[in-house]
């Protein structure tokens, strides 16, 4: 008699999209502003451009929305098929409500759940962990995923703020995460699934990296008169950073490998956070894998922070790099701070 073949609830992502603002700037059109050449830009980050929003009238969940659009075409499903949005961003649309509501309101799909996730630059990967987890316990069918960012209104364009305004860029990114049913979802298995996340944080250094202001650690939750202090945009302790990231990435990449018998040889693509080019070739270099397993965004979009994973992994699709079948590795590392990574096959 033969046996019976038992399934496992998964969820896995079935459709990707991405989008950015049709505004292209250039490492040359900040010369003026910032007072930095473009050559210097190009030779500290690898960027040589980033989208920025100049419709006064758009907000973050305008770019979502259209990243959306692409996901559930890629998908082939329609939007009544979503069944819960979580929406990664540090740019929300307003203080209150969250940005995933502003997106539901786009969508026309009242009644639905929406959670907001503030883990700025690690925010896909923890909205992927939450995806993951509400799918695998039965309770949705496919969840919309996003990570969108309109951080041009948030940067300093004075040249006091040289060394964070040339790293950012906005645009959205979107995926579908829909529930599968596999048959073995040992570490061997060539079935398309997310294998597992791994999240952490550490707030005793989030003055590594604030945006102070507006927030209610301020005499008020908004004041006039810091308008154009500092801690109305990002602060970032640089070379601090720089030293921690490549640290606890390669560290996070190794333990999602490691809890499934994987090195990373095994790896077919690495779709990572895109701070800038110089922390790829290093990360790969502490990883031991050669360059051509990293999918590089930075050069093109910038740092597009809760985004740039999403809208790497539709990018990648789009250039043919990401295939069916392929094993797939994504860490981040931003604010709070916080860094996450997740294996997928994809």
């Amino acid at each position: 008699m033969s046996r019976s073949k038992t399934t496992v609830r998964r969820s896995k992502i079935t459709g990707v999209g991405h989008y950015v603002p049709p505004n292209r700037v250039t490492n040359a059109d900040l010369e003026g502003p910032l007072e930095i050449s473009a050559r210097s830009i190009e030779r500290r980050t690898g960027i040589l451009q980033r989208f920025w929003n100049t419709d006064k009238s758009l907000g973050t969940s305008d770019l979502a929305y259209e990243a959306t659009r692409g996901a559930l075409t890629s998908a082939g499903l329609d939007k009544s098929d979503i069944d819960m949005i979580v929406f990664a961003t540090l740019s929300p649309d307003a203080a209150a409500p969250g940005s995933g509501c502003f997106l539901q309101r786009l969508l026309d799909l009242p009644g639905i759940p929406t959670v907001d996730v503030r883990q700025q630059c690690s925010g896909f990967l923890y909205g992927l962990s939450i995806a993951d987890l509400y799918i695998r316990a039965g309770e949705h069918q496919n969840i919309l995923l996003v990570g969108a960012e309109m951080q041009s209104k948030l940067l300093d364009m004075s040249p006091r703020g040289r060394k964070v305004t040339t790293l950012f860029g906005d645009g959205a990114g979107a995926v579908i995460v829909s529930a599968t049913e596999v048959e073995d979802d040992s570490d061997a298995s060539r079935e398309s699934f997310v294998l597992s996340t791994h999240l952490h944080s550490d707030g005793c250094k989030l003055d590594h990296l604030l945006w102070q202001h507006p927030g209610t650690m301020n005499d008020s939750f908004i004041d006039p008169m810091l308008t154009d202090e500092p801690a109305s945009h990002p602060q970032m302790l640089g070379r601090e950073l720089y030293t921690i990231c490549l640290d606890v990435l390669p560290s996070v990449s190794r333990e999602a490998l490691d809890a499934h018998g994987y090195t990373p040889d095994d790896v077919d693509l690495y779709v990572i956070h895109q701070t800038n080019m110089r922390m790829n070739v290093e990360y790969a270099e502490l990883m031991g894998v050669p360059m051509e397993k990293m999918f590089c965004t930075v050069q093109d979009y910038g740092n597009t922070t809760g985004a740039t994973v999403p809208l790497g992994l539709s990018v990648a699709v789009e250039s043919g790099r990401l295939k069916p079948g392929m094993l797939v590795l994504s860490c981040t590392f931003g604010s709070g701070l916080s860094w996450a990574s997740a294996l997928y096959r994809w």
